[in-house]
């Protein structure tokens, strides 16, 4: 039987809250990517004694396993999702295009990755013959004629000026704000120190890190055996090393299978980051990254961290994308040469390839607390905090740990 939690909103509230009166935000988790960068947007509002946080996971008849154990553990009050279509909110928080049209309340939309245009030609959901696809289509963005976001937040004039070409009727709609995420990475680079202490990377040695993204074409799909190749081919007094999967290998997979794959190699000294601790943090400390066309490449690469990547889609990339431009601007890794020679090239590279994508990322470096909070306040019709503000520093990271 589905069930109603006795919260702060519907019918005899009044008679429940020891806050009246407050603001009411959903914020709408389909997956734990979506989850991850909607944490981002969450401290900018969740102090206000004004305004109440509420979360909720979409359910279908399909679902993502582990989403919903994620967002109860950051301990917020979570809404069934047959309970949440039946209420309308001050503000709706999403990264997500999904079930757009069944929320209710003015929603803000912003992408739950490094950039809202894919950098994928096509979807991967559409088929053989699919058109190609962006994001940023009109088929995402409305439903029925009806506009969806009522601010659709983006990080690039780039993506403003595709909105323009691809689905002129939303660019009323469109906020040019920056991204978050990147801003919360440089906001918190001066705890760079800290995150090495926390993963235990001595202050003799130098951080690898393995970032893939998820899909058969991603660093993990082509190349399964690279974590424990390069903690063999690298001393351990002089290097210590991590990876980073794409949430969705955690969650298609599980994390006993993930754990039970990387097991050989966390033995051999592997630091294996879970999906909801840490990877931000991880890519701050790290010395050098070897990657994809994913995001996580790509921000490290905007932090000026040296990047080497090792697999990508090919012809399957759209041409000026995100994953395109880390693909030509960052040096391929030779499986012909040894990794420890392959070091220079990435720090040779590091600021043009940090200019370039930092620059694909966000139009507003630095800005996105600011203007993001500036258009949830406006949707809530509230009048902002005096405070300034400032994007959240970043929690340290925590390595999986055998038998977790």
């Amino acid at each position: 039987m589905d069930q109603w939690v006795r919260g702060p909103i519907g019918m005899g509230a009044h008679l429940r809250v020891t806050r009246p009166g407050c603001r009411t935000a959903l914020v709408v988790v389909p997956t734990m990517a979506a989850g991850t960068r909607l944490l981002d947007l969450v401290p900018l509002l969740e102090t206000d004694h004004r305004v109440q946080i509420l979360f909720t996971v979409p359910h279908d008849t399909d679902s993502w396993y582990g989403v919903e154990e994620f967002v109860r553990a950051q301990h917020g009050l979570v809404l069934p999702w047959h309970q949440a279509i039946q209420h309308r909110f001050d503000l709706v928080l999403t990264a997500s295009h999904r079930h757009l049209a069944e929320l209710r309340g003015p929603i803000l939309l912003v992408s739950h990755g490094a950039g809202a245009l894919k950098s994928y030609r096509f979807s991967r959901k559409a088929g053989a013959t699919a058109a190609p696809a962006t994001g940023l289509d009109r088929e995402l963005l409305t439903y029925r004629g009806r506009i969806l976001p009522s601010v659709l937040a983006l990080g690039t004039e780039a993506e403003r000026d595709a909105v323009r070409d691809l689905c002129p009727e939303v660019l009323s709609r469109v906020d040019v704000t920056g991204d978050i995420c990147l801003d919360r990475m440089r906001a918190s680079a001066f705890r760079r120190q800290q995150y090495r202490d926390r993963l235990g990377v001595g202050s003799d040695q130098h951080l690898v890190t393995i970032s893939s993204t998820w899909s058969t074409d991603s660093v993990f799909g082509q190349l399964p055996k690279l974590g424990r190749a390069v903690c063999d081919a690298l001393a351990s007094n002089r290097y210590a090393v991590a990876a980073v999967l794409h949430p969705l290998v955690w969650t298609v997979h599980g994390k006993r299978q993930v754990a039970a794959w990387f097991s050989s190699c966390v033995r051999a000294g592997l630091l294996l980051i879970p999906p909801d601790a840490g990877w931000q943090a991880t890519m701050i400390a790290s010395d050098w990254v070897i990657g994809d066309h994913g995001s996580t490449t790509a921000y490290a690469a905007a932090i000026g961290c040296p990047v080497t990547v090792a697999a990508h889609p090919g012809d399957a990339l759209r041409e000026g994308s995100l994953g395109d431009l880390v693909r030509r601007e960052a040096p391929g890794l030779r499986h012909d040469q040894p990794l420890v020679d392959q070091v220079g090239r990435a720090v040779e590279a590091r600021d043009q390839v940090a200019a370039a994508v930092s620059a694909a990322i966000t139009s507003r470096p630095d800005g996105a607390a600011a203007a993001l909070r500036k258009a949830m306040y406006r949707l809530m019709e509230l009048s902002e905090p005096r405070e300034p503000a400032e994007p959240a520093v970043l929690p340290a990271p925590v390595p999986w740990q055998s038998g977790a």
